[in-house]
């Protein structure tokens, strides 16, 4: 069989999912809508699932393209997203549910190489050579414990992110607002560059209207943070999140989500015994337990909840 009659063959074996929209936010940055065949499972706000490519599709650096078709291992190359969201569509008032959709959305990022052999990213580079129309795989469950199961109508709280770590706080916080949460909502996003920041525009939108959400972006990269870089746990340790927002880091009516890059999670580590060490670099883990927070802990939860995006 030809290699491309080959590669035909196997698109139509194994995926179960269209590609309908592409949004370009900046060459690194993209919002992508996926429409399973099937009917859409339903989800709880912060959780997951998988997308994938076949092994044999072509990626967006053409240097990797010489052997495609050649040597096939018919594999499936798979990754987990959080399911991001659009939140509303004209009408920040008219906040979305999930079953208003007829597609999912993803928020994602290349991972660029790092030249190391056996290190390049497998996933990425392939979905950033599609178009639309294009044809992918969708894992057909979804799931996680990174969900708002744990939240009570007064509890404040805060969602605390980086880069794209910001996707399952979408679906969760219009979730909130939409069932008239009161309590104080905060979503802190830390980014290198404004660009970076694909949401803003939407979350402004809400904070303006809702009184009690609060939207707070960070950059390290511009030009005016070169000489003080503030990140998110410089914001609560120095005390600027609370004169900002005017909220109380109380840990008995306060939780904190945490999704992203494992140096601002700062998941710490557990002995056989139990014992726990908490890493070199300060994360909010740390951070936060040194002012009376839990973290969860395998069942044992607590008012941190966290999501590593690495």
């Amino acid at each position: 069989m030809h290699p491309s009659d080959e590669i035909k063959t196997l698109r139509e074996k194994h995926y179960n999912a269209t590609m309908i929209d592409i949004e370009e936010l900046n060459p690194e940055l993209w919002i992508l809508r996926v429409r399973p065949d099937d009917e859409l499972p339903s989800y709880k706000p912060g959780q997951y699932t998988t997308l994938g490519l076949g092994d044999w599709e072509p990626t967006n650096d053409p240097a990797n393209n010489e052997d495609v078709g050649e040597n096939l291992k018919s594999k499936l190359v798979r990754r987990a997203y959080s399911m991001s969201f659009p939140m509303y569509h004209d009408d920040p008032g008219q906040l979305l549910a999930p079953e208003d959709l007829d597609h999912f959305e993803f928020y994602i990022t290349v991972v660029v190489r790092n030249g190391e052999p056996g290190q390049d990213p497998t996933l990425t580079p392939r979905l950033w050579a599609l178009k639309k129309g294009d044809r992918l795989w969708m894992g057909p469950k979804i799931t996680g414990h990174y969900n708002l199961d744990y939240i009570d109508p007064d509890d404040q709280v805060i969602f605390a992110a980086t880069g794209t770590g910001e996707a399952p706080h979408n679906c969760m916080i219009a979730d909130m607002l939409r069932h008239g949460h009161t309590a104080a909502i905060v979503s802190i996003v830390c980014v290198r560059y404004a660009r970076d920041l694909g949401y803003q525009k939407t979350n402004q939108q809400l904070a303006d209207l809702y009184p009690n959400y609060h939207y707070i972006t960070l950059t390290t990269r511009e030009e005016h943070n070169l000489s003080r870089k503030v990140y998110v746990q410089d914001l609560i340790k120095s005390g600027e999140l609370e004169a900002q927002t005017g909220i109380t880091l109380d840990p008995t009516r306060t939780h904190v989500y945490i999704c992203g890059n494992p140096d601002m999670i700062g998941v710490p580590n557990y002995t056989r015994e139990g014992e726990k060490s908490y890493p070199e670099t300060l994360g909010l883990v740390e951070l936060l337990e040194s002012r009376g927070f839990k973290a969860d802990h395998r069942r044992d939860k607590g008012n941190i909840h966290f999501e590593e995006y690495w």
